[in-house]
């Protein structure tokens, strides 16, 4: 058994129930993909359309592929009909661009909404004061479904500092599932997905712990 078979069996014998795992596949090759869906992975995760595009076309909808990169409004068209669900959805314009490329191929998407939890200047997703007017204007569209929320946090060294983030982000889910059929909170990487669960994370996005360092 290769190192990214015992990795992947050991993370999914670790998680709870209810927690899901998504390989973020950015980088990997579709063996080494391959490797980590035969040991149990069922998500795929991906950055850019087209790596995605490459892979998805060896490996196929054996599993699910969710895009967690920011996407490319000229994009769009191209991401949806590869993509399960769409995690970093952070403005009514790219939910529009979304909605209207999936009313063309009929198909309904599942979309998470970014939350830029540190409210970082110069990083994606919306910033949490803004984040229930968002939803707000997300629900006329009927070719996406408000899912859930995910957020990044900023990059930091110690794990443990990323707590503050994951818990403002699960009290913002927790806010808006009282009027709205949300369900994932997708939140935590390799170094922070254990302090991410704690704070209520059920969906965790994970590259270096699965497939090892990049190359």
């Amino acid at each position: 058994m290769g190192n990214i078979s015992s990795n992947t069996v050991r993370i999914l014998n670790e998680l709870s129930d209810g927690v899901e795992l998504v390989a973020a596949g950015k980088g990997r090759s579709a063996e080494d993909i391959l490797e980590a869906v035969e040991a149990g992975v069922k998500i795929i995760g991906e950055n850019y359309v087209q790596e995605a595009e490459e892979k998805f076309s060896l490996i196929g909808p054996k599993v699910k592929w969710h895009f967690i990169g920011h996407l490319q409004k000229n994009k769009v068209k191209r991401a949806v009909r590869i993509f399960d669900m769409i995690e970093t959805v952070d403005s009514v314009e790219i939910a529009a661009i979304v909605n209207k490329s999936c009313s063309e191929i009929k198909k309904v998407m599942p979309v998470l909404i970014e939350v830029n939890s540190a409210k970082e200047e110069n990083k994606s997703g919306v910033f949490p004061e803004d984040l229930e007017n968002l939803v707000k204007d997300m629900l006329g569209f009927k070719n996406i479904k408000v899912s859930g929320l995910m957020t990044m946090g900023p990059a930091l060294k110690n794990p443990e500092d990323y707590r503050p983030y994951f818990r403002d982000t699960k009290a913002l889910f927790d806010k808006i599932k009282i009027n709205h059929d949300i369900k994932y909170l997708s939140m935590g990487m390799s170094d922070s997905y254990c302090i991410a669960i704690q704070e209520g994370a059920n969906l965790i996005r994970l590259g270096t712990a699965i497939f090892g360092a990049r190359r």
